[in-house]
């Protein structure tokens, strides 16, 4: 049997499944968890595969990641989760509720999209996937490292009403990433595709877009929820990509309220 995933939790309570993005880790939703605890939640973030404590798998794929997801939900007891997901986070959240529906009784996309390299800046995908890549590893190539990278990249994903406090968690998270990890999951970011699957979502989500976020923007976002039946679209005004860090009341505010206003409703006939 695989290992399980290294998470961490806290509180009691119906449990919510926090994924973080590439540049994260289970730091990476630590206000949230704090919140969510405080309010009656069982709240959980993991590392991905490969990050953390967690091992790494072999491919590195979305079909292995939501494995993984759906290993440690059944390691946590659930037979259904909240899953709240960040960027690429947002996307294995995308491919558990695509392959196993009924694990996930209420979903949360940040700062996600559908399909690598669908970002509405009216370039061709590829040359938005190609671009995206390359500002990823230059500085790796360049012998930087995670931390040169992060404080390089940092600055740049985030809005002008970021909380300082929420830049330099979010530096420390992508600092201590493992430099394979990342590139491996950059190569798997590259081959994600899940539009199809958007209208078959059954259960009620919400998709939080940040005003200034360059890698999901808004309107992005919003075609998203144009195509999930009976989502809720929410916009964070001053904010970028990493939002949950940059505006944490915001976030949690807008989390709590839609977790308040669907409670019992896991599926939507």
């Amino acid at each position: 049997m695989s290992p399980i995933p290294a998470f961490t939790a806290l509180g009691n309570g119906p449990t919510v499944l926090l994924l973080h993005g590439i540049g994260g880790g289970h730091l990476a939703f630590a206000p949230q968890v704090e919140t969510l605890a405080a309010v009656g939640y069982r709240a959980v973030a993991w590392d991905m595969p490969g990050y953390g404590h967690s091992a790494p798998i072999e491919p590195y794929t979305f079909k292995g990641l939501a494995q993984r997801c759906i290993d440690l939900i059944d390691a946590l007891q659930c037979p259904e989760v909240v899953l709240v997901g960040h960027s690429m986070g947002g996307m294995v959240a995308q491919e558990v509720v695509a392959r196993h529906p009924q694990r996930v009784s209420r979903l949360v996309l940040c700062g996600t999209s559908a399909a690598f390299a669908r970002h509405g800046s009216g370039r061709s995908a590829d040359d938005w996937a190609r671009q995206f890549v390359a500002e990823r590893t230059a500085p790796l190539d360049a012998g930087q490292g995670m931390q040169g990278m992060a404080q390089r990249l940092v600055p740049r994903m985030v809005g002008p009403g970021a909380l300082p406090e929420g830049l330099r968690l979010a530096e420390h998270c992508m600092a201590g990433v493992p430099e394979a990890t990342y590139r491996r999951a950059l190569d798997c970011l590259t081959g994600f595709d899940r539009q199809a699957a958007l209208a078959a979502i059954r259960v009620p989500t919400l998709l939080v877009a940040g005003e200034f976020d360059r890698v999901a923007p808004p309107a992005l976002m919003r075609h998203m929820a144009d195509q999930i039946p009976g989502s809720r679209y929410v916009e964070l005004p001053g904010i970028g990509h990493l939002m949950n860090l940059e505006a944490p009341e915001a976030f949690d505010g807008q989390l709590l309220a839609f977790l308040g206003e669907t409670a019992g409703r896991s599926a939507l006939h």
